[in-house]
């Protein structure tokens, strides 16, 4: 599979975050290093009861698979743990179900199985197959506020792997 497939963003969202990374930008809680997100992703992401605590500041999502804590902000000391968001985010060790595609509701399990049981062997295929990509809100419903590709790009190697 050539580089130009695997870096192609099939949502059409090519905008780059703006928030700030810094080496003292880490999570209180298991201080590692979280991956920018901007407020309006977090707004959407936590329960509608929490959503004005978030305010107008971006956050980090953590991203230790162990660590309890989703989205914090290292200026307003906010942070929200696992059961303050409205969905599993895929990569923590408890995740259930563990979505590839958050707009459309595409497991992980699903984007393996269309490799492993259904022959799919690139991105465009598993897409026919599993209709991913095919709802793009992604700065509102994927917990990153960005495109899923990777996420799913990652599942089709796992599933490559199993074949």
């Amino acid at each position: 599979m050539g580089k130009e497939i695997l870096n192609k963003c099939y949502c059409g969202n090519t905008k780059k975050s703006s928030c700030k990374i810094e080496k003292n930008n880490l999570c209180s809680i298991c201080e590692k290093q979280g991956i920018p997100v901007k407020s309006i992703t977090v707004k959407h992401m936590v329960l509608d009861e929490l959503t004005e605590q978030v305010g107008d500041n971006d956050y980090f999502l953590c991203m230790s698979e162990e660590c309890d804590i989703t989205y914090y902000n290292t200026e307003s000391k906010n942070k929200f743990n696992k059961q303050q968001v409205k969905v599993p985010i895929w990569f923590k060790n408890d995740a259930n179900p563990k979505y590839a595609c958050y707009c459309s509701e595409v497991t992980e399990e699903e984007v393996i199985n269309a490799v492993v049981k259904h022959g799919a062997i690139n991105m465009k295929e598993v897409l026919e197959i599993t209709g991913a990509m095919s709802n793009s809100q992604c700065q509102k419903k994927n917990p990153l506020g960005k495109c899923c590709h990777q996420i799913i790009q990652d599942a089709i190697d796992k599933g490559l792997i199993m074949k």
